[in-house]
């Protein structure tokens, strides 16, 4: 199989590709599946797929980041699967949250959430917050944490998630307003505990 020819961007040759971003790679998809075995299937599925797709590589960005687009894919099939063998239920924390969720668009006023301690925004480009930010998404509780991921850290539409998560778009608020909670109250413990604002 040949590569492209593109003298832009050089092609790492695929016998290569373990070497050169497979930690690379291993470490993206820990930052969202949490789990080691899950994470290495979706690097060999993504090194395979990228094999049988170097036909098409444009050859007009880095190959590493073609990689990550393709892995990105492998994460959503991955979490999709999860979802398939976990029965997402609503119990009654989550149709108070479904109430208050009525009450806010139908134009009855709800209690707003405490302000944060400090503006993540100002965080974003700090290499220390995010190394924080990813041992807080690990204490998000599924299904709410696929959903964030999904929805926030893989940029999917919500009409996308509700279908790999087979749940409503109310219901899937639910879940982002508990994993932006839960996250909340970790970065707060964590970042501010560690950090003089």
């Amino acid at each position: 199989m040949s590569a492209p020819n593109n003298p832009k961007v050089p092609i790492t040759p695929p016998d290569k590709w373990v070497d050169q971003y497979g930690d690379y790679l291993y470490g993206f998809a820990m930052s969202r599946l949490r789990n080691a075995e899950l994470a290495q299937d979706c690097v060999q599925d993504t090194f395979l797929a990228g094999i049988k797709a170097l036909e098409r590589f444009d050859g007009s960005r880095d190959i590493k980041f073609w990689l990550r687009g393709i892995m990105r894919n492998k994460i959503v099939d991955q979490i999709r699967k999860s979802v398939r063998e976990q029965k997402v239920d609503i119990d009654s924390e989550d149709e108070t949250l479904l109430e208050s969720f009525w009450f806010k668009y139908s134009g009855i006023a709800t209690t707003n959430p405490d302000p944060w301690q400090f503006n993540p925004r100002k965080y974003y480009d700090n290499t220390e917050f995010w190394a924080v930010f990813e041992d807080c998404i690990e204490t998000v509780k599924n299904p709410a944490r696929e959903a964030f991921i999904l929805r926030v850290l893989e940029d999917q539409s919500t009409e996308e998630v509700c279908k790999v998560m087979d749940v409503s778009p109310n219901y899937l608020w639910v879940l982002l307003h508990r994993a932006r909670e839960q996250l909340k109250t970790a970065l707060e413990a964590k970042w501010t505990g560690e950090n003089t604002l």
